[in-house]
């Protein structure tokens, strides 16, 4: 079907500009030859501007929405694993068993760091954030695989896709345990990849560490919930870096790098930051009162979304595995849950949060879950970070390998001074 033009009157002058629809969403105008014309079109962080055409992740944030690859992230969430949504963010359709099979073996065989990597993690202050030593760490790696700065070769983009893929979590676990002052652990080949990273972060050379299938599973949803969220700031950063043609470690470094913004990456942080600050269930009332006076600048973290206007489809999901683990290790009693879990109720039953659609989202839950996993609030940006670099390796996969490849190149609205001249110093 075709669509129609869009016309732009301006100045005297009658510009028309194709229209673009795509499989499903809003259709979008074509303004690329409007430069040609004089003007450029004006759009500060991107809200109504399509950078790029996808076929990875859809979004409808009113209807509540989110779809890989076509399909349903609920269903994908209760269905399939880690691994097998990476394999179909990558590779565009689901695997068949053979392919999952060796698709796992992959990732499992290139999960250790190189031996010399030890000494750049032994660089770094002990109280060093986790994030800091990640987005270090990843950007060194192109100087131990120096072949994956040829990224027009189809051969060496997949390898360095299961580096990355592989080794993150490795990175990630030994970036908490440096930080902690434990020994470094390795990978263990015969653990499923959540079951493996909980392994890494847990296990001590002196005490073994057999995750729970409950919590495996746990943390292995997680990941799914954030594996991609179409071209969100990070996931942005990852692809304007690889227009460059920049190495594939570089660019995750720097998706890495913008995730870490607490405006990004950091929400189920601030999460349990406000829970400790509450303190005790008596004091609920109180932080809810001032999430309601709109003069107090207060507002609840953990509840809404920026994108959704209705639920979070991902926080059903989480708020189901949050019930399953704390009924796991019987934590419902926790001073600390049981301000979340009230809090959960309030949102869910008042008035106020009801009409606004203020539920609780994928931050709210996901925050509670990691905290009962026994991991710290520093690593809960890690982790997210870890989730999404499969979305990442995918976005930057298709980017390269797509048609018309052009180096990312936004204009401005100059708003500076028009010529001067200059004025020797003698002079002013």
């Amino acid at each position: 079907m075709s669509t129609p033009n869009a016309t732009l009157q301006i100045d005297g002058q009658s510009i028309e500009f194709p229209t673009m629809q795509g499989s499903i969403g809003p259709a979008v105008v074509d303004t690329r030859a409007l430069g040609s014309h004089g003007y450029f079109t004006y759009d500060p962080g991107f809200l109504s501007t399509a950078s790029c055409s996808s076929s990875i992740t859809y979004i409808d944030g009113d209807e509540g929405l989110l779809y890989y690859r076509g399909y349903p992230i609920e269903q994908l969430a209760e269905q399939s694993d880690f691994l097998e949504t990476a394999y179909l963010l990558w590779h565009g359709e689901l695997p068949g068993s053979s392919e999952k099979t060796q698709f796992d073996a992959l990732v499992t065989r290139h999960s250790m760091l190189h031996d010399q990597m030890n000494n750049l993690f032994r660089g770094f202050r002990r109280d060093a954030h986790p994030m800091a030593v990640m987005v270090s760490i990843i950007g060194a790696m192109a100087a131990f695989y120096p072949e994956s700065a040829d990224v027009a070769d189809p051969h060496q983009r997949e390898i360095s896709m299961f580096r990355l893929l592989a080794k993150v979590p490795t990175v990630a676990a030994w970036s908490y345990k440096y930080n902690k002052g434990e020994p470094f652990i390795y990978p263990r080949n015969d653990l499923d990849y959540a079951a493996n990273f909980l392994h890494m972060l847990h296990a001590t050379p002196c005490e073994t560490y057999e995750p729970s299938p409950v919590l495996a599973r746990a943390l292995d949803r997680i990941f799914i919930l954030h594996a991609d969220h179409e071209q969100n700031a990070s996931t942005s950063t990852v692809r304007m870096a690889g227009s460059s043609f920049a190495n594939p470690f570089a660019c995750i470094a720097a998706g890495t790098a913008c995730l870490w913004g607490p405006l990004h990456g950091g929400a189920n942080e601030a999460v349990l930051a406000m829970l400790e600050e509450m303190g005790h269930v008596s004091r609920i009332g109180e932080f809810v009162d001032r999430a309601k006076d709109k003069a107090s600048g207060f507002r609840l973290m953990g509840f809404g979304h920026r994108i959704y206007k209705n639920m979070d489809p991902r926080a059903a999901i989480m708020r189901q595995t949050c019930y399953e683990v704390l009924d796991e290790l019987g934590l419902h009693d926790d001073p600390l849950f049981k301000m979340a879990l009230k809090l959960e109720q309030i949102a869910l039953e008042d008035d106020y949060f009801v009409e606004k659609k203020l539920y609780p989202n994928v931050d709210f839950y996901s925050g509670i879950v990691l905290r009962a996993l026994g991991i710290p609030t520093s690593m809960f940006t890690a982790i997210f970070a870890l989730a999404r670099t499969a979305g990442w390796i995918a976005q930057w996969n298709e980017m390269i390998d797509g048609p018309g490849h052009k180096i990312a190149r936004p204009r401005q609205l100059y708003t500076g001074p028009q010529r001067r001249d200059f004025v020797p110093i003698d002079r002013r």
